[in-house]
């Protein structure tokens, strides 16, 4: 999406749902279209047709507490790896520096869905790890990495001026970063790391194939007993689409929110 901000054009390119603001306020907002009608769709489905639809939805609710356990447990790892590996990567000591410039450049060239496979079927030959274990995680290293770029932007953004009015008043460099330069850089960092979080749920589906048993998962067992494909995998289509339209609407009150504490 293109904006202009200061005459100047800003394309925001986003790997989750865009996360809607003030000018999506309508009530016929594509967000509120696409969220209410999902439910809509969801609630009618059964009521239309109870089977299989409502089989399917009593069979699912364990594999979305699932998914939502996988997804919660990565993103808190994610974001202490990417806040540690991007100070690092602004480090001043190089070797520290070289070490975490490194991992993001490794971990970003090599698939997920391959990190996956490494640390539950590769690593096995060493150590064994539980599935959900696994999962975590690979999806917290995966996302750590683009995390940290997220973190190490956003604090680069700030006006090098912060950083030698605190200095000037005796603050060390370490304490001018976590007192001042970090409570600003989350005001940025906010809605890209909102959208990280969105497309760390959506790629959370990924851990079906380490056998954890999230709504994916779930709704493949369904499917592969009763042959219900279309039905089953309509509903997972739907309930993701909740979900991730849900938190877009969440990340994008909390960035209102923190604009007016602000002013």
């Amino acid at each position: 999406m293109a904006k202009i901000i200061n005459n100047k054009p800003k394309i925001e390119v986003t790997d989750g749902v865009l996360i809607p603001g003030r000018d999506d306020a309508s009530l016929f907002s594509a967000w509120r279209i696409s969220f209410y009608g999902a439910i809509s769709l969801l609630v009618l489905l059964p009521l239309i047709s109870p089977e299989p639809y409502r089989d399917i939805i009593l069979f699912i609710p364990d594999g979305i507490i699932k998914t939502f356990q996988v997804t919660v447990l990565s993103i808190i790892f994610a974001l202490m790896i990417g806040l540690f590996v991007g100070l690092g990567r602004i480090s001043r000591i190089t070797l520290i520096n070289r070490i975490c410039t490194v991992y993001v450049e490794i971990i970003r060239g090599i698939p997920l869905l391959v990190q996956l496979f490494y640390i539950y079927y590769a690593l096995a030959k060493f150590v064994m790890i539980m599935d959900i274990t696994a999962a975590v995680i690979a999806m917290s290293v995966c996302y750590g990495a683009y995390i940290s770029e997220i973190f190490r932007a956003g604090i680069q953004s700030i006006p090098k001026g912060q950083m030698e009015a605190a200095l000037a008043l005796g603050l060390s460099r370490t304490q001018a970063i976590y007192r001042i330069i970090l409570p600003q850089t989350i005001k940025v960092v906010l809605p890209p790391i909102g959208n990280e979080f969105i497309a760390l749920l959506k790629d959370s589906s990924l851990v079906s194939i380490l056998a954890v048993s999230d709504l994916l998962r779930r709704g493949r067992e369904y499917a592969s007993t009763t042959f219900n494909y279309f039905e089953t995998y309509t509903v997972i289509a739907i309930i993701y689409l909740i979900m991730t339209l849900f938190f877009s609407r969440l990340v994008g009150y909390m960035e209102e929110r923190m604009k007016i504490d602000a002013k």
